[in-house]
């Protein structure tokens, strides 16, 4: 990491040519204010339109560009790969997040906070991507329970030392603070400002609902059971295997001290498809505890993240 660089601010952009310019424009501005070493790095995800073009002649800039488009979190990580600033600020490409607002988020760090998400406390949506926004914020809130009121915000800062063998997948920048706040680091929360769109169009739909939906439950079955799979699978295994074989004793006993006719009853069926069901979910659990021993083994690392070393 070049130790001169004090911020990186990354910003994937995807058919945002009405917007590209001004956005530099304020960064650099706002970081000028600062009165901190900065870069700003913009990742291309594969544009349409003449986001490349418009970003000719910008300067101070690092542009990375997509051969297609691969999707947001792709995006962002890339360009926090690229990034050798000791912290990273990540924001949308659509003016709707406010630059001036890094410094909020700097301040709120110094209270030892490892990351900073932004609170868009005010949003400037339509009502129907706030509902979905806020559908997903409910769910995130029972399944990972997180003390961030908008995960789905982009603005965030974190210390370079957050993404240390920690890769993007899927919807899953939405939920770093929660997958960061899982593995020990602190996470702070702070208001900011949400600014109307007013060039380009929302690249939200309900086809990034689902995928949020289904990382948002991956991270779920990560922080509780990664490294314990057959807890889940092998406990639900015997759980259903065991009341299977309570209705097969129940059925057999039936016929043979009360001559109870089987031929029409659903329960014997019932109780064997259970204990299959149970074995199968055991065996899974045992096959899945194996593939995440041997997926730390590979990686040379552990499940747990140790923050310093202290000798006295």
């Amino acid at each position: 990491m070049d130790s001169e660089t004090k911020l990186s601010v990354v910003v994937p952009l995807y058919n945002e040519e009405g917007n590209v310019r001004e956005l530099h424009k304020r960064i650099l501005e706002a970081c000028q204010k600062l009165g901190e070493s900065f870069e700003i790095i913009f990742i291309d995800d594969g544009s349409k339109d003449g986001t490349v073009a418009r970003c000719q002649g910008l300067s101070p800039l690092k542009l990375i560009k997509f051969r297609r488009n691969f999707g947001q979190t792709a995006a962002f990580d890339a360009g926090i790969k690229e990034a050798r600033g000791e912290i990273v600020i990540t924001m949308d490409g659509d003016l709707q997040n406010d630059p001036n607002d890094i410094g909020l988020l700097l301040e709120e760090m110094k209270k030892g906070w490892d990351v900073v998400s932004g609170w868009r406390w005010q949003r400037q949506d339509s009502f129907s991507k706030k509902f979905f926004s806020r559908g997903a914020n409910l769910l995130r809130k029972v399944l990972i329970q997180d003390k961030i009121h908008d995960s789905g915000c982009s603005l965030k800062a974190y210390k370079r030392e957050c993404f240390s063998g920690v890769d993007f997948f899927g919807e899953m920048h939405r939920f770093m603070p929660a997958v960061l706040e899982l593995q020990g680091y602190k996470v702070g929360e702070v208001k900011v400002s949400h600014h109307p769109r007013v060039a380009g169009v929302t690249k939200y739909n309900w086809k990034r609902a689902i995928k949020g939906f289904v990382d948002m439950v991956s991270i779920w079955f990560w922080g509780k059971y990664a490294n314990r799979p057959l807890h889940l699978f092998g406990g639900s295994g015997i759980a259903l295997s065991f009341v299977g074989v309570l209705i097969l004793v129940w059925m057999a006993a039936a016929k043979l001290f009360f001559q109870v006719s089987l031929s029409d009853k659903i329960w014997p069926l019932m109780g064997v498809f259970l204990v299959m069901i149970g074995v199968q979910l055991f065996v899974f659990g045992l096959m899945a505890d194996i593939l995440v021993k041997n997926y730390y083994k590979e990686r040379k690392s552990m499940n747990y993240s140790i923050k310093e070393i202290v000798i006295s």
